[in-house]
């Protein structure tokens, strides 16, 4: 078994850089249930070091590079409009 394996045993990375249709939420979705799993935050930077050396460099301009570029640099995304009662609250 290959660490990336080892990492992203469903294959998901895998299989979202090679949709061309791929949006940044599907991609931030993905990500954020891979990263639910990891106990260790300091391996979760060391796979996503990996993630990012073995697809990244095909797909720079992909969503899920950029997602991994955020996360690795601790970046959070722009919020969006809030609804409901939040987005009511004065």
């Amino acid at each position: 078994m290959s660490d990336v394996d080892r990492i992203d045993p469903t294959g998901l990375f895998r299989e979202v850089y090679r949709m061309d249709d791929a949006t940044p939420e599907v991609c931030r979705t993905i990500f954020f249930s891979w990263a639910v799993g990891h106990r260790d935050m300091t391996e979760a930077t060391e796979d996503i070091d990996l993630l990012l050396a073995t697809y990244a460099a095909d797909a720079p301009d992909h969503p899920m590079t950029k997602v991994l570029e955020e996360a690795k640099s601790g970046a959070t995304p722009p919020r969006g409009r809030r609804g409901g009662a939040m987005g009511r609250r004065n």
